[in-house]
């Protein structure tokens, strides 16, 4: 599955807040098997958030949007979602339920607009908060916060599914350029991608559907490359 992350938040671009959602997402939706082929900050901004949603959705597989829900006058992605897909935002039956008979809190206590989501999107509940979430058809609208997003995500993720993506890391000390020949010896001889992260030392990032396979190209590559040494 090809899947794009969306991050909305004017917090986010002027650097007020560090966006940690984004590199979780890709963690969490690389672990399902789904690929994640781009991902997005965006404004909150209504007429952005319908535009870059309904650009992605006619895209990719999924979509998965996180931020700006709520009632208050920046949280705009419920409305942006819903005008992507030309739906009105509505006080969603199932939402209201929910508040009224599983949640810790009641919904005539809410601020007005908590329930309202677009016309015949699939409910989630919020297990963490009290923002609700929503699923569009290929789009799937998260909570900014990321206790908040992570739990939702988990009732979801296997809905990303494909085979299971395994990981291993090597750290190597030396030069990148000159573990070119090792990572391509380490492709063609097994099932697996490599990515390298250079920094104080570099970061072999093996990935593979057979977590043995895996496990034999990390062990292959370690013994050919200088280790970092323990401090």
């Amino acid at each position: 599955m090809r899947v794009a992350v969306v991050t909305v938040g004017d917090e986010l671009l002027v650097g007020d807040t560090i966006n940690t959602n984004a590199a979780w997402l890709g963690r969490a939706l690389t672990e399902t098997g789904a690929t994640v082929c781009r991902t997005v900050t965006i404004p909150d901004d209504e007429g952005e958030i319908a535009a870059t949603v309904a650009d992605l959705a006619a895209t990719y597989d999924a979509v998965v949007v996180t931020g700006g829900l709520g009632p208050t006058h920046d949280d705009r992605t419920m409305a942006g979602v819903a005008a992507a897909f030309d739906r009105d935002l509505v006080d969603h039956p199932d939402a209201i339920h929910w508040f009224e008979t599983e949640s810790e809190y009641v919904a005539a206590d809410l601020d007005p607009g908590t329930t309202r989501l677009p016309a015949d999107g699939r409910f989630l509940p919020n297990h963490a908060g009290v923002a609700p979430g929503v699923v569009v058809e290929n789009v799937y609208v998260l909570p900014g916060v990321p206790t908040e997003m992570q739990t939702m995500f988990e009732t979801i993720a296997e809905e990303f599914g494909g085979p299971g993506r395994h990981v291993e890391i090597v750290l190597a000390d030396e030069p990148e350029s000159r573990l070119v020949d090792r990572i391509d010896a380490v492709r063609q001889r097994f099932d697996v991608t490599v990515g390298s992260y250079p920094g104080d030392h570099v970061r072999l990032k093996l990935i593979g559907a057979d977590p043995a396979e895996v496990e034999r190209a990390a062990t292959w590559l370690r013994d050919r490359v200088e280790p970092v040494p323990d401090d």
